[in-house]
């Protein structure tokens, strides 16, 4: 295993560019956002750019390669339940072969629908797996793979994903483990963990976070986001334990990365507070792939 971080993560202004972020924390490997128009951040400045041919997306290869950064991710997101199905499926086939272009291994997929909380659980599953059926169906011969990230409401339904999967049965198709997400979704802290170790072997990428809960609410379940932004933290700071996560994703046989997604760092007033808070994020990370051997 080894640390990754989200380009966002390093571009909240901290830093002069996001590039200089990553050099300052010492990570090499980065999850990239690509943008519905298929912009993507250039990494040495606060600019975007657009990847609208293949010519594109192998110059952008060769751009972050020269910046010696090693993309491990794109992030997507696509609402199944809404607009036209065919342009959508046509819109992840496109990101995954941008993807291969630009030599990335792993395209995060964003389980969130607009009406997720309007339409029955059958008719969710299925529009969302016949979108990814088609898109992975459209790129038979790709390698990479796509990480449903279990965000919001019907991500956080293991029920949901594990029925995704069976539907589509494609060894491409698998998770992009949030490790704080099923706790924000209001399981009890012990649930969560047997949650992740049903989902650990499916897991293709992962974004690592933490909340710090009162002790007395650890084991209960609570309202969706219940107080999310008053106890976010630092990852060392928080009640999941991510040795305990790490371990179960190495039993499971992930060796792939650990991506920081801390979204804590608003609670933190100065640029220099949040710095801090990043490089605790990074040592944290690293020990426990090291204390794993």
């Amino acid at each position: 295993m080894f640390v990754s971080l989200r380009d966002w993560f390093v571009s909240g202004g901290e830093f002069a560019t996001p590039l200089e972020g990553m050099r300052h924390l010492g990570v090499d490997a980065v999850e990239i956002k690509l943008d519905a128009d298929f912009s993507v951040a250039t990494m040495d400045t606060i600019e975007k750019t657009r990847l609208l041919t293949d010519e594109d997306a192998s110059a952008y290869r060769r751009h972050i390669e020269s910046l010696g950064l090693r993309p491990i991710c794109f992030l997507t997101a696509c609402d199944f339940s809404t607009g036209d199905p065919e342009s959508n499926a046509a819109w992840v086939a496109r990101a995954i072969e941008l993807a291969d272009l630009v030599g990335i291994p792993a395209v995060r997929i964003d389980s969130m629908m607009r009406k997720e909380r309007v339409l029955d659980f059958e008719t969710r599953v299925r529009l969302f797996s016949e979108g990814l059926g088609a898109a992975l169906e459209r790129t038979q011969g790709s390698n990479v793979a796509l990480g449903i990230e279990n965000h919001g409401v019907q991500g956080n339904d293991l029920a949901f994903q594990l029925n995704v999967y069976k539907t589509v049965g494609s060894e491409r198709l698998g998770a992009t483990m949030d490790t704080g997400n099923f706790y924000w979704r209001g399981y009890p802290l012990s649930e969560v963990y047997g949650i992740l170790n049903i989902l650990a072997p499916f897991t293709k990428h992962t974004h690592v976070k933490n909340i710090n809960y009162p002790e007395d609410v650890r084991e209960k379940t609570r309202e969706v986001g219940w107080e999310y932004g008053k106890y976010a933290s630092p990852i060392d700071e928080g009640d999941i334990d991510h040795t305990k996560v790490a371990r179960i994703l190495r039993e499971a046989g992930y060796e792939g990365d650990l991506c920081i997604e801390d979204e804590c760092l608003s609670k933190f007033a100065t640029p220099e507070e949040r710095i801090a808070v990043m490089e605790r994020d990074v040592t944290y990370i690293r020990r426990i792939i090291a204390d794993l051997g």
